[in-house]
């Protein structure tokens, strides 16, 4: 049979939709602010961390830990805190983890000294871990499948990327307006909001059939996710070279094949390994993930082109991606739009496929006053691309499947999002850095070594956004009976 994730014609006759009830809008509100937070904090410091290492006493090389201290935990806890809500409640962990982040984003608005400072970040980590795939699974058993979950999903995914995204404006804004101590507090003060109304809307949900928790694929995975984030975190600043990085990479791998068969034998696993033998589930999941590592990572990377390469002020910095932000914006308003017209399959592609040519363009970045101008424009216009994709793959990833399965499926679509946009920014961090740090052994001036460094990072980055464009048209082509 084929496996078709265009909207067929009976569905697009079809009556409209059931609308949301006010109850329900305010809960998507509620869910979508604490994902939007999250987000944000992903980012916010980014334009800030030249100023904040000033103030705290951090060398330069230091300055990485401020992303990866967060990175950490929220990535390689993301499963285990999934299933953790499963069995004891998807509400009542939310709250827990809204309120460990909110605490741990007043720490570091008060830090007094790099300790401080990183703890409160891997305290944020942590609540992120925690809020992430506990929010997800409260909104997927809020609405049921169908239209008005493909819609909250939509809205989810792009309000996470539109975070990243502002994050980088708020920072620039915030930084040389009042401080970089501002982007932590807006945070803390985001958080209290949803906390203040979160409570009287959400009802405590958790999976029927009470899941055994699956230690030996908790410890494999988060282990592994661990060791993979921290052995390229460290190769960004150190080199790859180094013991500690070939081991951690080594170990990280290793633990994630260990986990694939841990699950294969696991009766109640985190992850369903026969659901990812599914076509939409594989190919959408890659997709997914592939999309938020490489748009983050190029959000990154013209971070140093603008402040390092050019020597622009966090607050310009910030309005370039600002106007990122309303393409980005537009890009997740037409994407409905798009996948009635074009199917979800084609408009993923199609999406993948316009983000890896224009960030290709950024290869023209130069020292002249013009590539600013370019950055604008070309990182603008594939956030519109990015968006198309990142609501198609949510399509995409969860069609298809029985109801039983979608708690599962959406869990998926969550651990992609959260995970892409943890070990994007390392991976082509470290590949950068290993070019920069080869041309300064060899005299080359500090900017042209870091916008060579740049340009190998975003060529790899559009390499990859098109090969795996290519693997998910063929892997999602259709088949005749």
């Amino acid at each position: 049979m084929a496996i078709d994730t265009s909207p067929s014609p009976t569905t697009a006759s079809a009556a409209p939709a059931e609308r949301m009830s006010i109850r329900s809008k305010l809960i998507l509100l509620v869910l979508c602010a604490a994902q939007f937070i999250v987000a944000l904090d992903f980012s916010i410091l980014n334009v800030a961390l030249p100023v904040l290492g000033d103030d705290l006493g951090m060398g330069q090389a230091d300055l990485q830990w401020a992303v990866t201290a967060f990175a950490l935990p929220s990535g390689g806890f993301l499963l285990l805190f999934g299933r953790v809500g499963d069995l004891y409640g998807r509400r009542r962990l939310f709250l827990a983890g809204l309120v460990l982040f909110t605490l741990a984003s007043v720490l570091t608005t008060l830090a007094w000294n790099p300790a401080v400072f990183l703890g409160g970040r891997a305290l944020q980590g942590l609540g992120a871990a925690v809020v992430v795939p506990t929010g997800m699974a409260l909104l997927t058993t809020t609405f049921a499948e169908g239209p008005q979950r493909e819609r909250a999903l939509g809205i989810s995914g792009t309000l996470m990327s539109l975070g990243f995204t502002i994050g980088m404006l708020l920072g620039g804004v915030l930084t040389d307006s009042l401080g970089w101590r501002s982007t932590m507090g807006l945070l803390a003060v985001a958080g209290v909001g949803v906390l203040a109304i979160a409570p009287g809307l959400l009802t405590e949900s958790r999976n029927p059939a009470r899941p055994r928790i699956d230690v030996p694929g908790a410890v494999t995975v988060t282990g592994g996710l661990l060791a993979l984030i921290y052995g390229l975190s460290t190769a960004a600043q150190e080199g790859f070279g180094r013991a500690e990085v070939i081991v951690s990479l080594v170990a990280g791998v290793g633990l994630l094949v260990a986990f694939v068969a841990v699950e294969s034998r696991a009766a109640e696993p985190l992850v369903s390994l026969p659901m990812l033998r599914r076509r939409t589930v594989a190919w959408g999941n890659l997709a997914g993930l592939t999309t938020f590592a490489m748009m983050s990572s190029v959000v990154f990377l013209l971070t140093l082109y603008l402040q390092e390469v050019l020597e622009l002020s966090a607050f310009r910095s910030g309005l370039i991606f600002g106007v990122q932000g309303l393409f980005a914006a537009a890009g997740g308003i037409t994407a409905p739009k798009v996948i009635a017209r074009l199917g979800a399959r084609n408009t993923l592609v199609a999406g993948l496929l316009s983000q890896a040519v224009l960030t290709a363009a950024l290869l023209g970045l130069d020292q002249g006053s013009t590539g600013a101008w370019l950055a604008m424009a070309a990182t603008s216009l594939a956030c519109v691309g990015h968006l198309w994709a990142i609501v198609a793959f949510g399509v995409t990833a969860t069609s298809g499947l029985p109801d039983g399965e979608q708690g599962l499926a959406t869990g998926l679509v969550t651990s992609s999002q959260q995970v892409g946009m943890t070990i994007g920014i390392p991976l082509l961090s470290a590949l950068a850095s290993a070019r920069v740090s080869a041309l300064h052994g060899s005299g080359t001036d500090p900017a042209t070594a870091t916008l060579s460094g740049i340009h190998l990072g975003l060529g790899a980055d559009a390499a990859l956004v098109a090969a795996v464009a290519v693997l998910t048209a063929v892997g999602l082509r259709r088949r005749s009976a």
